[in-house]
């Protein structure tokens, strides 16, 4: 048997964190049993699903890179098909007209809540003759649903689960205007394209059971279900924007990376021992179902940044410098130059040691491309004060004759000058990093001075010196 696994979102809003785990989980058990990962877009309720919405989902797909197989199937495209299904059960008597009026339908709720009943359908037109049907009413098709006994589903995360089948009524197939419901075009859909496993949030358990009914009304093979616990947020409470229930396209405007986006989504629910940093090959080799957790997973904004940070320091320095260049630009006000580039390269290493983020990147590369006079923010401001801007001056002097612009020569250097400054060597450091980045923190000051080299370094300290002498 080939694995089909599909993702099948809908288009009403963003592909938010939680949809993103389930479209990985389906990717990687097709990828594990060298199968296919199908992509459908639900998008029967055309009154809420728009093209915004399914170009966010197939974006944030791309952005993932959870490549999918074949051409994306969009659901609204096969409502005939959906249809005839229907019919076919009407011919073979495992489906019936229903011409209950909403108003009967809704007096039919409001005495099984007064009786403390589920407010199910009573059933009334299933074995009624047609010929007792009003002329004025456009019924809808209704599954014969079992009415005894139970419905079992063998599921691949939540173990063996039931429901009496008293417990479930006679579902609606087509509504009254001839359009299909979402419970057919599921079952539909997953049997047209040979999906064998169903993997989704638990919060379709209850619709497995019904769907389960109507795969064995029309006699077809039963997939596999796999129904994902939800995610919480840190407190327990079901996630929400406040926890990070964000679209996935905030978390790359935010600045994580998509590998590691991944490899949390992955952990999130889903374990191999204590393993927590795993790559993409090995997560394809190491998936199962079995792994997948039967409890909540929590989300963990801090975790991922952690692990972010982990990615960025594994990532070739070419693609995070391409990657934060836009950001460079709008923060200098122009594009960025191939000397500018190659400084930024210059002076990762040590960026990465704090940076949890392509933002945090970003902003702490910046003064490494701003245009000359350097803003200065306050705290640096205040550091050149008259005394600073003129000893900074006298140390240009001392820097401007030296031979081998590098980090030792340059540290040996500055020492020697705050000796003969009678100063401590941050009393001299500080002023020259407010001078050099406009801020008071910033990656080591030789490091700094190496990566901006000579003829930079010098402009900056004389435009500080200047501003004293002027």
């Amino acid at each position: 048997m080939t694995v089909v696994t599909r993702f099948a979102p809908s288009p009403t809003g963003f592909l938010h964190i939680g949809g993103a785990r389930t479209a990985l989980f389906n990717w990687l058990y097709a990828r594990h049993c060298s199968g296919q990962f199908r992509l459908r877009i639900e998008d029967t309720d055309r009154a809420r699903s728009t093209q915004e919405a399914k170009d966010a989902i197939l974006d944030g797909l791309k952005w993932l890179e959870l490549a999918w197989d074949g051409e994306v199937v969009y659901q609204s495209a096969h409502a005939d098909r959906h249809a005839e299904l229907a019919h076919r059960l009407l011919a073979e008597g495992k489906a019936y007209h229903c011409y209950c009026t909403p108003e009967e339908l809704a007096e039919m709720r409001a005495q099984a809540r007064a009786e403390g009943r589920p407010a199910l359908y009573d059933g009334r037109w299933r074995d009624r003759d047609p010929a007792d049907a009003p002329k004025d009413v456009r019924p809808v098709v209704r599954l014969k649903a079992p009415q005894s006994g139970e419905t079992v589903i063998a599921d691949a995360v939540q173990g063996e689960v039931r429901v009496p089948n008293a417990q479930l009524d006679d579902m609606i197939l087509l509504r009254a205007d001839g359009t299909p419901t979402y419970m057919l075009s599921v079952v539909v859909d997953d049997h047209d394209m040979a999906v064998s496993h169903v993997i989704r949030g638990d919060d379709h358990l209850t619709n497995a059971f019904r769907q389960l009914q109507l795969f064995r009304a029309l006699d077809w093979p039963e997939p596999t279900f796999a129904h994902i616990p939800l995610i919480h947020g840190p407190d327990g409470a079901k996630l929400s924007k406040r926890h990070g229930a964000l679209g996935v396209d905030a978390y790359r405007d935010m600045g994580f990376l998509p590998e590691a986006v991944r490899n949390y989504l992955l952990r999130l629910g889903w374990s191999h021992g204590d393993d927590e940093v795993i790559g993409t090959e090995q997560a394809i080799e190491w998936f199962d179902l079995p792994g997948i957790n039967k409890g909540a997973a929590r989300f963990d904004m801090a975790k991922l940044a952690n692990l972010n940070a982990h990615y960025l320091r594994e990532a070739d320095p070419d693609r995070l410098v391409t990657l934060i260049a836009p950001a460079l630009e709008t923060a200098r006000g122009s594009a960025l130059t191939t000397e500018h580039r190659q400084r930024v390269r210059a002076g990762l290493s040590d960026l990465l040691q704090r940076a949890k983020t392509l933002v945090e990147l970003a902003d702490m590369a910046s003064f490494y491309v701003l245009e000359r006079p350097l803003p200065m923010d306050d705290k640096a401001a205040t550091l050149l004060d008259p005394e600073n801007r003129e000893r900074l001056g006298r140390l240009v002097r001392d820097l401007d004759g030296l031979a081998a612009w590098e980090h030792d020569a340059l540290e040996t250097v500055v020492r020697t000058f705050a000796d003969h400054e009678a100063l401590k060597l941050g009393k001299v450091a500080q002023p020259l990093r407010a001078a050099l980045t406009g801020r008071t923190t910033s990656p080591g000051i030789f490091e700094v001075m190496t990566v901006l080299g000579r003829d930079e370094t010098l402009a900056r300290l004389r435009d500080a010196a200047a501003d004293a002498a002027g």
